[in-house]
């Protein structure tokens, strides 16, 4: 595959990356060599095969990633790729904690990048879940129960937002949280807004 075309506003964001600079430059390199095409995306480098994207490079703090968005879909033959949470449906991560990493298993990185492109050309898609089929925690059913106008409400609400909803109030180990981000939420709720809607105010 040929090389492609380096986007000066990925070359502005590496400058000024404060950490995983020699990795990023690293994985810049083997993406490109694939012949996808490279642009800043959600503030991240991503790559993509005729306007569908790929791959993402990003950073934590304890890692950086290469994050394949239909990475479920892949065979991960060499049993590198990473569920974010058990609630990241199609996107899955290959992690990296420094630049020798990189280089091992570049050989493997490449045939990782190629596959997921076919799965593109091929049309593929992820089987994402019904919102119906994630469970509910029982402190949002109980109040569910208690209030039959936040039922209302929230059924009145788009798949998307009720999904976002059920991952946020799940998400805490402890029982006061997450009834303290229902209680938050109630009147959202019940004035027909999403969680985002919430946030954006």
């Amino acid at each position: 595959m040929t090389k492609n075309k380096m986007d000066p506003k990925v070359d502005a964001w590496l400058r000024h990356a404060k950490s995983w600079t020699e990795e990023f430059r690293k994985l810049r390199a083997i993406v490109l060599d694939r012949g996808l095409t490279e642009e800043l995306k959600w503030g991240n480098p991503c790559y993509a095969f005729q306007e569908s994207n790929i791959v993402l490079m990003h950073g934590f703090k304890e890692y950086c990633a290469l994050l394949f968005f239909k990475g479920a879909l892949l065979k991960d033959r060499n049993h590198i790729l990473i569920q974010q949470t058990e609630n990241v449906q199609a996107a899955r991560q290959i992690r990296f904690t420094n630049a020798r990493e990189i280089v091992a298993i570049e050989t493997i990185l490449k045939a990782y990048i190629d596959e997921a492109i076919e799965v593109e050309k091929s049309g593929l898609t992820v089987k994402y879940k019904k919102t119906a089929e994630f469970k509910v925690p029982k402190e949002f059913q109980n109040k569910l129960d208690e209030i039959p106008a936040l039922k209302t409400a929230f059924a009145a609400l788009t798949p998307g937002r009720q999904r976002a909803y059920i991952l946020y109030f799940s998400a805490p180990k402890q029982s006061k949280t997450r009834e303290s981000r229902i209680e938050k939420c109630t009147p959202q709720i019940l004035n027909g807004k999403g969680l985002n809607d919430l946030r954006n105010e």
